[in-house]
C-alpha cells in the first residue's frame, strides 16, 4: 500500500491514505435490531462506528448482543422458521437513558424491527436528523421462505410497513447498490442515495499473508439460508475432490449442511465463527465464494478482497455494481456453475491471480476511505448526495 499523504490542518489520517475531516463534537446514535456478531448488517455498523470513533466522533451502537450462545439487550423471542435468530424487544427505559446521556445530533437506523422503530421515535421526539440504512429487500427473501406462506406474508407485510414509516420520517435513506436505491424510492423514500461499505480497520492495517502457489482451500462464510445458494458450494465440492471446501456460519440450513459435510470428505462445516476469528480464517484460504441468488451487497466478499484473496461472486451480488470493486472480483458467468468458475481460475497463471488479488485489496482500501468521507459529509453537514455523486 502507498504511504499516507500528509493531512491538511483540521484533518485526521484515516485508513486509505486520505485525510478525513476531524469529527470531534459529532454525536451519533446507531439503533439497530442486528447484533454485530450475527450478520452482515450488524457487522457493517460495528465497523462504521469504529471508523467514526477513530476520527473523533462520539458514537453509540445500540442493538441486541449475542455472546457465548446467549442474546442480550431485551426480551428475546424465537423467530419462526429460523431457531438460530431472535426477535429482541428492547428495554425502552434503558434505550431512552442512553439517548439522554448521548444527546445525539444524528440517529442512524438500519433495520425495521423494534429497536429501529424506537430509534425513529426518539430521533423525531428529540429533533435529531434521521438516516435510514436500507440493506435487505425483504420481498425477495420472502419468495425463498420455505416455512409457510402465511408467516412469510405477515412478516413481509410488517417489514414493508415499517420501512415505509421509516422512509417517510427520514431525512435520507442510504442503500449499498443502485438496485436497492431504486427499491427504496419505489417504497417511498423521497431522498435516497448510495453508500459504500466499511471494512474492519485491522483488515487494512495488517499486511495480508502471501497467496498459496495454487488454489487449494475455498471458503463460504455467511448465513446458512436458501438465498445463499449453498447447493452450488456442495456441488462444487463434489466436482472438485482436489480442493478443500470450508463453510462457516449458522442458519436454518445447518442440519442439511452438516449431513452434506458428513458425506463429502473434502467439505468441512466449521460452524459459527466469532468476528475476531474471521481475519485469520480468510488468511488461511485461497478463494472465497458467494454464489447467492439474493445478495444486496456481500460484505464478506469485500473483507476477503481486503485480505488480497481471490473472490468469486454470482451475478446477483450487489458488490458487482461498484465498478472499482468489480475489477478485483471473479463473476460466475451465465453459462457457468460455481464449479466451472473454479476450474477456470485453476487454469489461470499465478501472475494473473496475484494481480487480481492486489487489485482487490487496492479497491477495498479505496472504497473504505471514500465511504468514511461520505458518511462524515452526511453526518456533519447533512449532505444528501450518494457516494458516487460529484462534490460541488
Amino acid at each position: 500500500m502507498n504511504s499516507p499523504a500528509a493531512s491538511a490542518p483540521g484533518t485526521i489520517d484515516a485508513i486509505g491514505g486520505a485525510g478525513v475531516p476531524d469529527a470531534r463534537g459529532l454525536r451519533v446514535a446507531v439503533v439497530s435490531d442486528a447484533a454485530p456478531e450475527r450478520n452482515g448488517v450488524g457487522a457493517y455498523y460495528r465497523d462504521l462506528v469504529d471508523h467514526l470513533r477513530a476520527v473523533g466522533a462520539r458514537v453509540e451502537l445500540i442493538s441486541p448482543r449475542f455472546r457465548a450462545g446467549r442474546w442480550y439487550g431485551g426480551l428475546g423471542l424465537p423467530l419462526p422458521g429460523d431457531p438460530t435468530q431472535k426477535f429482541v424487544l428492547p428495554r425502552v427505559s434503558l434505550l431512552t437513558r442512553r439517548f439522554d446521556r448521548l444527546q445525539p445530533q444524528v440517529v442512524v437506523v438500519p433495520t425495521p424491527g423494534p429497536f429501529g422503530m424506537l430509534g425513529m421515535f426518539l430521533a423525531r421526539r428529540r429533533g435529531a436528523r434521521l438516516i435510514i440504512g436500507f440493506h435487505t429487500h425483504f420481498e425477495r427473501l420472502a419468495d425463498l421462505n420455505q416455512h409457510g406462506r402465511l408467516f412469510g406474508a405477515l412478516a413481509q407485510g410488517y417489514l414493508n410497513a415499517c420501512n415505509r414509516a421509516l422512509f417517510r420520517a427520514s431525512d435520507l435513506v442510504l442503500a449499498n447498490s443502485p438496485e436497492m436505491v431504486d427499491i427504496a424510492r419505489s417504497i417511498g423514500a423521497s431522498h435516497a442515495g448510495l453508500m459504500g461499505t466499511p471494512i474492519p480497520r485491522v483488515f487494512l492495517q495488517q499486511p495480508p499473508t502471501p497467496m498459496s502457489p495454487q488454489i487449494g482451500r475455498v471458503l463460504f462464510a455467511g448465513r446458512l439460508a436458501p438465498e445463499k445458494n449453498l447447493d452450488a458450494v456442495v456441488d462444487a465440492a463434489r466436482a472438485h475432490p482436489d480442493l478443500r471446501f470450508l463453510i462457516a456460519g449458522d442458519g436454518p440450513l445447518r442440519g442439511w449442511l452438516e449431513q452434506q459435510a458428513a458425506d463429502l470428505p473434502n467439505l468441512d462445516y466449521i460452524g459459527w465463527v466469532r468476528r475476531g476469528r474471521i481475519l485469520p480464517l480468510i488468511d488461511s484460504i485461497d478463494a472465497l465464494v458467494l454464489p447467492s441468488t439474493v445478495e444486496s451487497f456481500g460484505t464478506i466478499a469485500l473483507e476477503a478482497m481486503a485480505r488480497a484473496r481471490l473472490v468469486i461472486v454470482s451475478a446477483h451480488c450487489g458488490i458487482l455494481s461498484w465498478d472499482r470493486l468489480e475489477q478485483g472480483l471473479f463473476r460466475i458467468r451465465d453459462d457457468e456453475t460455481l464449479a466451472d468458475t473454479l476450474t477456470r481460475l485453476q487454469g489461470l497463471n499465478r501472475a494473473t491471480l496475484e494481480h487480481k488479488a492486489a487489485t482487490a485489496r487496492s479497491a477495498a482500501d479505496d472504497i473504505n476511505a471514500r465511504n468514511l468521507r461520505h458518511w462524515l459529509r452526511i453526518l456533519q453537514h447533512g449532505d444528501t448526495r450518494g457516494i458516487d455523486e460529484p462534490a460541488d
